[in-house]
C-alpha cells in the first residue's frame, strides 16, 4: 500500500511535535531576511551547502519507500531517463517514492525524485515533461538558491552555524524541515519560465519530445479545480499565467516543427 511521503512532501509528519506538515507552511523567502543583518555572521561555503543537500536527500531516501530495482515503477523510470546522465555539468540520479502525493522534485545535487502517484496519471511523454522542467530548476540553480536560503534561515534560528570550515551536524527536525523545503519549493514566475525553457531544450537535445511538458502542464492544470497536490500547488497556485506558460511551450514546439504526440 502506498503511503504519504514521510519527509519532504505535503503529508510529512514533523518529528519534533507529530504535527502533519500538510498544516505547516514553508516560506523559503523569509528565513534570512526576517533576522536582518545577523545573516552576515554565518558562513556557508558551496561545499558545505552541497554536503547538507546530500544529507537531506539521503535522509529522505531512508525515510520513504523507494521502489525496488525490480519494481515496474523503477523499470519505467529507468527506461524513460536512459541517457539523461547530467544537466549543465550536474550529474543526475533518479528514484521513485511510492507515496500517495502527486509530485516530483529535483535537488541541487541532481537527485530527481518522482512519486509513484504522479507516474500513475502521466503518460511517458508527460512524465518526461515534468522531469525536464524539474531538472531545469537544478540546472538554472533555482533549487540551490532556495535550499541555501532555507538552510541559512534554519541555521540562524536554531543556532546551527558552520564555523572553522566545519559544517554543523543537522538534527532530525532540521532534516525534516529541509526535506520538506526541497520537495515543496516554490519559484517565481521568471524562474518557472527559465525552467520551462531549459526543460524544453534539455528534452529536445536528448531526443525526447518537448510536447510532453505542454501535455503534463495541461493535465496538472485541469486537475487543479478538483484535486490538490504538491506539484499543482507548487507550480500553479501562485502563478495565474499558467495558460500563458502552456502557450509559450506550444508555440516553441510548433515553431520547431515538432508534431504533437497522440494521446
Amino acid at each position: 500500500m502506498k503511503k504519504t511521503i514521510l519527509a519532504g512532501a505535503l503529508a510529512l509528519t514533523v518529528l519534533a511535535g507529530g504535527i502533519p506538515a500538510a498544516y505547516a507552511k514553508i516560506n523559503l523567502g523569509k528565513g534570512v531576511s526576517a533576522l536582518g543583518n545577523a545573516a552576515q555572521a554565518l558562513t556557508l561555503t558551496d561545499a558545505q551547502m552541497a554536503a547538507y543537500a546530500k544529507e537531506s536527500v539521503d535522509w529522505m531516501d531512508t525515510h520513504n519507500k523507494v521502489s525496488d530495482a525490480d519494481s515496474e515503477y523503477t523499470k519505467r523510470l529507468n527506461r524513460l531517463t536512459e541517457g539523461l546522465t547530467e544537466a549543465d555539468g550536474i550529474p543526475l540520479n533518479f528514484k521513485v517514492y511510492e507515496v500517495i502525493d502527486v509530485n516530483a522534485f529535483a535537488c541541487p545535487d541532481g537527485s530527481v525524485r518522482v512519486f509513484s502517484s504522479l507516474m500513475d496519471i502521466m503518460s511517458d511523454d508527460e512524465l518526461l515533461g515534468v522531469i525536464g522542467h524539474e531538472i531545469g530548476h537544478v540546472a538554472k540553480h533555482h533549487s540551490k538558491k532556495a535550499f541555501k536560503q532555507e538552510l541559512l534561515g534554519n541555521a540562524l534560528k536554531d543556532g546551527m552555524a558552520a564555523a572553522g570550515g566545519v559544517a554543523a551536524q543537522l538534527s532530525q527536525t532540521q532534516l525534516t524541515t529541509l526535506g520538506q523545503a526541497l520537495a515543496g519549493a516554490k519559484y517565481s514566475q521568471k524562474q518557472e519560465n527559465e525552467a520551462d525553457d531549459f526543460g524544453y531544450d534539455f528534452l529536445k537535445e536528448n531526443g525526447k519530445t518537448p510536447w510532453g511538458m505542454v501535455m503534463a502542464f495541461e493535465k496538472l492544470d485541469s486537475m487543479s479545480g478538483s484535486a490538490k497536490s504538491g506539484m499543482i500547488d507548487r507550480m500553479f497556485s501562485s502563478h495565474p499565467q499558467t495558460v500563458d506558460r502552456i502557450a509559450r511551450m506550444t508555440k516553441r514546439c510548433q515553431k520547431d516543427g515538432i508534431e504533437r504526440p497522440a494521446k
